[in-house]
């Protein structure tokens, strides 16, 4: 099941594995840092342009290649999962992922931070809701405790009356603030969410709408179907090579959240068993792994045929760069997240999307969707140092950026500060 959907073809797989064997022992096998990128790349999705017009079972495909979407309400482009979803796809109905969860296909839980998981790897995530007093502020038990009967009633309301949405409780003393000013209401049911009581069934202008767990997952039992802790945690380092495609041994934690340690024991077992392939990539002191699903695009890299030729602005929260460390360790782009800093701290903008242009992170924007306007704001754009304004860079990425307009149907742009040459080469395009 799993390992199926991302694989590229398992006699494919299995041919380009051979073909690797007969060149040379698999730990000899080296790569440039311009390969290593475009595996990760080919691992997310995010290798080539969609060759065909994206339908609903994509959505679901798209999630389950990159195993987990973060959530974030922030709307001031498209909110970040149906971006991420765009970056890959194209062109689509953003109400076909509201349709994935409302149908059961996905779930929400705490997994990087909030996201949208496929179903079947509930059981991943399961020891997190049975040990809620470890997620950190994500739960209180102090909260539980004191407020034990209004929580109780909130479940036999959700019993006897069906799903509610935290809007269903009337707010007492005044507007809230944000997140940080939750109603009393609000509070109750995150805390039932973390713990695995509540399960969010479906999103209605993108609230939550949380209902009883045993109506959302009735099929599940935690005395049958619940792994140990250890194969659960085994399971996450499998789905994180597989969704990140070329990995570090301090890049596996992340991607899950999962406590920072040593995991170069695990990796070299899956290596042994023939999941992973160990590879050496110019310049770096120690080894890497790519997983074998990535076995036909490890052959051509080896060949000098792999190549990437997408361009896209991906969300801030995309999983390409939601670990600083890796996205600087591999693409040598230091991105940071600067939508919850002071305003005048900081250095690009609000809501800052990294350009990629043919394997490489070139840039980032500062943009706004103006919706009733019409009008796709950039209102700053920054290339990184050492990045040529060449003609092809300039055509790639006026077309994605008109295209991410069009999407967001906005399709007159409005330009602030972009690079003087880029600018002209824009202007010269027209």
């Amino acid at each position: 099941m799993a390992q199926a959907r991302f694989s590229s073809g398992p006699l494919l797989g299995m041919l380009a594995i051979h073909s690797l064997e007969a060149t040379s022992p698999m730990s000899s096998i080296h790569l440039s840092v311009q390969d290593a990128r475009h595996l990760q790349l080919a691992a997310q999705g995010l290798l080539v342009s969609p060759k065909r017009k994206a339908g609903p079972a994509d959505v679901l495909t798209c999630i389950r290649r990159m195993a987990l979407l973060q959530i974030d309400t922030i709307s001031v482009v498209a909110r970040s999962p149906y971006l991420v979803l765009f970056s890959r796809l194209g062109q689509y109905d953003p109400v076909w992922l509201e349709q994935l969860l409302a149908e059961g296909d996905l779930f929400e839980y705490w997994a990087h931070e909030a996201c949208f998981v496929p179903r079947e790897d509930y059981r991943l995530l399961r020891h997190r809701m049975l040990d809620p007093a470890a997620m950190g502020w994500k739960f209180s038990a102090q909260w539980l405790k004191t407020h034990g009967d209004e929580i109780t009633q909130i479940v036999e309301r959700i019993r006897r009356d069906g799903p509610v949405r935290a809007a269903d409780f009337e707010r007492k003393g005044g507007k809230g603030n944000g997140w940080w000013d939750w109603k009393p209401e609000k509070r109750h049911l995150e805390v039932l969410f973390t713990a695995g009581q509540l399960m969010v069934r479906e999103r209605r202008n993108f609230q939550r709408v949380y209902d009883l767990a045993e109506r959302v997952m009735p099929d599940w039992r935690d005395e049958r179907d619940l792994p140990s802790r250890e194969l659960a945690q085994r399971d996450m380092v499998r789905a994180s090579c597989r969704a990140v495609g070329l990995v570090k041994t301090g890049w596996v934690a992340d991607y899950y959240r999962l406590r920072r340690g040593k995991y170069d024991a695990l990796l070299h077992q899956l290596a042994d068993e023939g999941e992973l392939l160990p590879v050496r990539v110019e310049g770096w002191q120690h080894g890497a792994f790519v997983h074998a699903s990535l076995a036909d695009e490890l052959a051509r890299a080896q060949a000098g045929s792999l190549k990437a030729t997408h361009t896209a602005a991906l969300s801030p929260f995309d999983p390409l760069v939601w670990d600083r460390k890796r996205a600087s360790e591999l693409f040598g782009f230091d991105y940071r997240i600067e939508c919850y800093t002071p305003a005048p701290k900081r250095q690009y903008g609000y809501f800052v999307l990294p350009l990629l242009h043919r394997g490489k992170l070139v840039g980032r924007m500062d943009a706004k969707a103006h919706r009733k306007e019409g009008v796709f704001e950039i209102k700053s754009l920054y290339l990184e140092a050492g990045i040529r304004v060449t003609r092809t860079l300039a055509k790639d990425l006026a077309k994605a950026l008109q295209t991410l307009a069009n999407w967001h149907q906005t399709p007159t742009l409005r330009h602030g500060s972009i690079p003087a040459p880029l600018l002209a080469l824009w202007q010269d395009l027209v």
